[in-house]
């Protein structure tokens, strides 16, 4: 099996700012990027509390506010951190290759 299995190209790294996020859609999947301190996240781009986009949110350090009800997330973990949320987001191996930025998928 090759290593290159279920990487997906989403970004170019250019597109991604220091502190930034990015919402980007991976084969019908809504991921958020994050760039924390030069390291790349991806996490699940829907709220698990709501329906809301987490691109649209707030990063502070190394987690995403919603902003929808305030609820917080660890972008590196996917791990609820305030409420409303209780239930922690996807997250999906993030590489660099070149200048894109690629996500795990599978």
């Amino acid at each position: 099996m090759s290593d290159d299995q279920g990487w997906v190209t989403a970004a170019k790294r250019s597109d991604l700012a220091a502190g930034d996020v990015l919402g980007v859609v991976l084969s019908g999947r809504e991921i958020a990027l994050y760039d924390l301190d030069g390291d790349v996240y991806a996490t699940d781009d829907v709220c698990t509390h709501a329906y809301a986009k987490l691109s649209d949110g707030f990063l502070d350090r190394d987690e995403i506010e919603c902003p929808l009800h305030a609820g917080r997330f660890d972008v590196r973990t996917g791990k609820a951190t305030a409420p409303p949320c209780t239930d922690d987001l996807q997250t999906y191996p993030v590489r660099i290759v070149g200048d894109a930025i690629q996500v795990k998928l599978a």
